[in-house]
């Protein structure tokens, strides 16, 4: 029963990316003789930590490692905050999430930022996703409890410039993951997850001209979510969090005084191990050697330490190197500004279809008033009844600046 409960556990979060469309996954159904076609996503605990929650980068196919830096930096690459322009500033952003499924699940972002000087910066946040109410039942279907699942992160950052073209950042977040209240099963208790985590981040960027026009080139780095395994009971079996790799490169084109273009993209990789393909034997039990364990036919262990199997995340899928490059997620945005003060966006993310296969076009606005910014995003999937469709992002930002000189005047 309680393996039934961590695997239930598993399916309400893990739903959030994997695409209804794509084929229930089994194990046994790994068996070898179509490695390339078998739907073998990358599995991890608390993925809402790889969910966009800001609507800029929401609206532009979730890029954001090396787009000119803004207030919401944290979740994409905390080290773009030594370069951004303002002394200080505070976003929250909200989002009604798989709305098509389940009319109660959100999230919601809150983050800031503050100069210290004009090489540092510091700056936090608190990531929250809200599961709703969820129904606890016992073995004869009977109530037990109406829960509220929930998982959070908090973060602290800071950022330092290295030079004139260069930075680096570093984050650390704790994460708290309470799933299952706190009910016991099959008289074993469960527990809120708990995990920390750091991230390590760079970002470079340098001015070109191209004919009489200015322009910027940026490139960004991250390593975020490098954290210890986590688990909701006090077994020893625990599951990898969401260590994921993202590079990104943006070019930003100013056309004139009043209009601005910037291209970026990003790619991502997460570090973590994938399932192997097990042995079976005739009429689909497992194989397991004399200990019990069960025999590996194709790919690693992924029973392995934090920093072995971030290694092992390169080389370890059971269909080799054409397996490990479906793992490297693709996205695509542009930004057009107008007077620094209205935005319009668009961008692409592209996932495989044997690892998740959420592919999604994105769009969205943005105005910036004095002290005030207003920003909003639309997912638009690539097919019918996606869990994602119709998903919305709304982000407001407050400028300390702006408001410090307004009051001034």
């Amino acid at each position: 029963m309680l393996t039934l409960l961590r695997s239930l556990l598993f399916l309400i979060f893990s739903s959030v990316f994997i695409s209804l469309s794509a084929q229930t996954i089994n194990p046994r159904e790994l068996n070898g003789t179509d490695l390339k076609n078998n739907p073998n996503p990358v599995e991890s605990a608390v993925p809402f930590l790889t969910i966009a929650p800001d609507s800029r980068s929401g609206a532009m196919g979730d890029v954001g490692a090396a787009t000119t830096p803004d207030i919401n930096s944290m979740h994409w690459n905390p080290s773009k905050y030594a370069f951004i322009e303002n002394d200080g500033g505070v976003s929250i952003s909200y989002s009604p999430w798989l709305r098509n499924l389940v009319g109660d699940i959100d999230l919601a972002y809150l983050s800031f930022y503050k100069r210290l000087d004009r090489q540092q910066v510091i700056a936090a946040s608190l990531l929250y996703f809200s599961l709703g109410d969820i129904e606890f039942m016992d073995d004869n279907a009977s109530p037990i409890i109406t829960g509220k699942p929930n998982e959070f992160a908090i973060d602290v950052a800071y950022s330092r410039l290295f030079g004139e073209k260069l930075s680096g950042g570093i984050a650390f977040r704790y994460i708290r993951s309470d799933l299952s209240s706190g009910i016991s099963v099959g008289g074993v208790a469960t527990k809120a997850g708990q995990a920390f985590a750091a991230d390590v981040s760079m970002y470079y960027n340098t001015d070109i001209a191209i004919g009489e026009r200015d322009s910027k080139l940026a490139f960004g780095f991250n390593i975020s979510n490098i954290g210890n395994r986590i688990s909701y009971t006090s077994d020893l079996d625990k599951d990898f969090i969401p260590i994921n790799l993202r590079l990104g490169v943006s070019y930003t084109l100013n056309i004139d005084d009043y209009n601005s273009i910037s291209l970026s993209s990003d790619i991502n990789k997460l570090l973590v191990p994938t399932r192997p393909v097990y042995w079976t034997k005739i009429g689909g039990s497992d194989s397991t050697d004399v200990n019990g364990k069960r025999i590996i036919r194709f790919g690693k262990d992924p029973d392995v330490p934090v920093v072995k199997g971030m290694f092992q995340s390169f080389y370890d899928s059971p269909n080799g190197f054409e397996e490990e490059m479906r793992e490297i997620t693709y996205s695509i945005g542009a930004e057009y500004w107008y007077r620094k003060q209205f935005a319009i966006r668009g961008g692409y993310f592209h996932e495989s279809q044997t690892k998740g296969n959420r592919k999604y076009f994105t769009m969205g606005v943005g105005l910036k008033l004095n002290v005030l910014g207003i920003d909003f995003s639309y997912l638009i999937p690539t097919y019918a009844n996606h869990p994602l469709a119709n998903t919305l992002r709304f982000s407001l930002t407050f400028d300390f600046d702006a408001f410090r000189k307004l009051k001034n005047k």
